[in-house]
């Protein structure tokens, strides 16, 4: 396997440099990996499969493109597009996983997650979290038609906007101890993940955990090839 890991590119059609610079990366990664993992919110917004904003239309499509004889193609969902469904899978050719997921690669045991639910110290963001994702909150959100749908994530992302801006950076991140106890619990070579925009590599007892990066002035992505693996970032114009 040569897979690579991406997520936090947060696309819409105000940053039409990022979405760009997505089709940019899907082309050079079709022949460059095997695999490809986005890590969650691949979207800033998603308020449903039947969203038909037109730069979502030629997202779908440059991802079928890229899934169609091409590199197997996972996703993780985000805080920012949790509502990413089966529609969305069908009319890309993507393969949805649960938050976290374990597989193998060349022999070594990774796991993926979002990151999200390490957020411990953020007991607001944590709350939310555990009512957007219950099924009964989504099936009353995606009854509403599209117009009031998008007018409620407009709301929720200014609302978001100021309370992080009201936050600490301690609160924002993964809590340590919390980190500790999901390593200590799957004990995996690699804990890759994403959500909190704080690139790096940490160690973690005998694991290491790797932090993507957000999509902004640059881009990210971590590659395995074989038992190397990097980070790596590349200007967006």
């Amino acid at each position: 396997m040569k897979p690579r890991f991406i997520s936090d590119l947060h696309l819409s059609d105000k940053h039409p440099e990022l979405t760009q610079a997505f089709f940019v990366f899907l082309n050079e990664s079709k022949e460059a990996c095997t695999h490809l993992y986005i890590l969650g919110d691949l979207f800033e917004a998603w308020i449903g499969d039947d969203d038909d904003t037109p730069i979502y239309q030629e997202i779908k499509k440059a991802l079928l493109e890229f899934t169609t004889n091409g590199p197997e193609t996972f996703f993780i969902h985000g805080n920012r597009d949790f509502l990413i469904g089966n529609d969305f899978a069908k009319d890309t050719g993507i393969t949805i996983l649960p938050d976290p997921y374990s597989l193998d690669i060349n022999g070594q045991k990774v796991v993926l997650s979002h990151g999200d639910f390490l957020c411990t110290d953020d007991i607001d963001y944590i709350a939310f979290r555990d009512q957007v994702r219950t099924k009964e909150w989504q099936a009353n959100f995606l009854q509403k038609d599209l117009t009031e749908r998008k007018e409620i994530a407009e709301a929720m992302r200014g609302a978001s906007q100021e309370a992080t801006a009201e936050k600490s950076n301690t609160i924002t991140d993964v809590n340590a101890l919390a980190v500790e106890s999901f390593v200590d619990e799957h004990k995996p070579s690699l804990f890759i993940h994403g959500h909190t925009h704080r690139p790096d590599i940490h160690d973690v007892n005998l694991s290491k955990r790797v932090v993507l990066g957000d999509w902004g002035n640059y881009g990210w992505f971590l590659y395995i090839n074989e038992e190397k693996y990097s980070l790596e970032k590349f200007l967006i114009k």
